[in-house]
C-alpha cells in the first residue's frame, strides 16, 4: 500500500472542525468521489480509496452532487425501448 502525506493549512483544519482521523477520512472520500466523477476510478476502486464499502460509497455520491450512473440520451432511449 502507498502512503500519501497531505499538509493542510490550519485554517482548513479549523474550518472542518473534525478530528485528525475524521479529517483524513473526509479528504479521502472527497478525492475518491472526484476521481470517480472524472471517470478515473471505478466505483469499486473509489470505494477502496475511501476505505468504505462500495454500496456506501454509491449512496454517498448524492451528498456530493454526483450522479451514480451517467447515461447519455441515446443510452437512456435504448434502456426505455428495451424495458
Amino acid at each position: 500500500m502507498y502512503e500519501v502525506v497531505l499538509a493542510l493549512p490550519e485554517e482548513t483544519a479549523d474550518a472542518l472542525s473534525l478530528s485528525l482521523e475524521a479529517m483524513g477520512a473526509e479528504v479521502r472520500l472527497a478525492a475518491a468521489v472526484k476521481l470517480f466523477e472524472l471517470g478515473r476510478l471505478s466505483s469499486g476502486a473509489a470505494a477502496s480509496l475511501a476505505g468504505i464499502p462500495r454500496t456506501l460509497f454509491l449512496a454517498k455520491l448524492g451528498d456530493y452532487g454526483v450522479n451514480t450512473f451517467e447515461l447519455d440520451e441515446a443510452a437512456l432511449i435504448d434502456d426505455l425501448t428495451n424495458a
